[in-house]
């Protein structure tokens, strides 16, 4: 067939073969619903204690807020292909379905990013500035930017996604675990290695810019921390700056490990590429809820209030 009269529009469905040879798919699948309904438990948790109580209606609850969504959203772009073809054995799935998931799981990836270099930045001010904290990080300031990012990453997923949709598919077979960028390129009829420039600047920039402005900010903020007394306040100070930082390591942990890898000479198989990919979407999105669930005394007193009205 000629690739010239043969487009992405001629395939009615791609098949997810990347489980196909790993034993224990049922053990697996549901590892995985286990951890996604987990996740979707705290981050929906997190959202509803905020948004139903004024007293949390301030910046870095609002930063919280938006994090626990992003999760959701980062979670299902993969998680439910995932149990799908694991527990169902539908390993089939639309062309515009994988699309689409493509686009979700994306769009998460990146607002992701970008939602935890905004809680670093509301951090770096609420400690290096706590007078002017209020002023300088309003609400209305802090969901400006919040929208902004979405709009960022709506505008750059759009990009992919179109770039993806009008590619030639010869073979409809995905050998990874879910649909992503990645994985229907090599899925197209088309020499990938030009189609990889706006991933890869995408990467680049994610890794290279925004992961060393992150740890410059808390590198500030620990700093900061050690330069006040030893006081009970201070130890406060600096759980909260390590709790912070968790889901950073949760989130960048998976992709500087596949990289550096990359770097000095070791080629991974498509089993440790999918373990990587495996936790790289489902680590952060069980983590994040409950860091700030704890380390929060407001969020973590709200939850306790209903807990205890529900059981007495």
């Amino acid at each position: 067939m000629s690739l010239v009269n043969f487009s992405g529009q001629n395939v009615v469905e791609f098949t997810i073969t990347g489980f196909d040879h790993l034993p224990y798919h049922k053990l697996m699948g549901t590892v995985i619903l286990l951890a996604y309904c987990l996740a979707l438990l705290g981050s929906t948790t997190n959202i509803c204690v905020i948004s139903t109580d004024r007293r949390l209606h301030r910046p870095m609850y609002l930063l919280i807020c938006n994090l626990a969504l992003v999760d959701i959203m980062f979670s299902t772009g993969a998680s439910t292909t995932m149990i799908s073809v694991l527990l169902a054995g539908d390993k089939t799935i639309s062309y515009h379905s994988c699309l689409s998931r493509v686009y979700i799981y994306h769009l998460g990836d990146i607002t992701e990013c970008l939602a935890l270099s905004l809680m670093a930045l509301d951090r770096t001010v609420a400690i290096s500035e706590p007078l002017r904290y209020a002023t300088i990080l309003t609400n209305q300031r802090v969901f400006l930017l919040i929208v902004l990012s979405w709009l960022l990453g709506i505008c750059l997923m759009g990009m992919l996604v179109s770039i993806a949709d009008q590619l030639p598919y010869c073979q409809p077979v995905i050998k990874y675990i879910f649909c992503d960028y990645a994985a229907i390129i090599r899925a197209a009829c088309v020499d990938p290695e030009p189609y990889w420039l706006l991933s890869s600047t995408g990467a680049l920039w994610l890794l290279g810019g925004q992961f060393p402005l992150i740890l410059l900010s808390y590198g500030k903020l620990v700093f900061t921390v050690l330069r006040l007394p030893s006081t009970e306040k201070g130890g406060r100070t600096f759980r909260t700056v390590i709790s912070h930082f968790i889901p950073v390591v949760c989130y960048y942990a998976p992709k500087l490990v596949s990289v550096l890898l990359t770097r000095v000479g070791v080629t991974l198989n498509l089993t440790e590429r999918n373990a990587l990919l495996i936790i790289s979407t489902l680590l952060p999105p069980l983590i994040n809820p409950t860091v700030y669930c704890l380390q929060s005394k407001e969020i973590r007193g709200t939850v306790l209030r209903v807990l205890r009205r529900n059981l007495l």
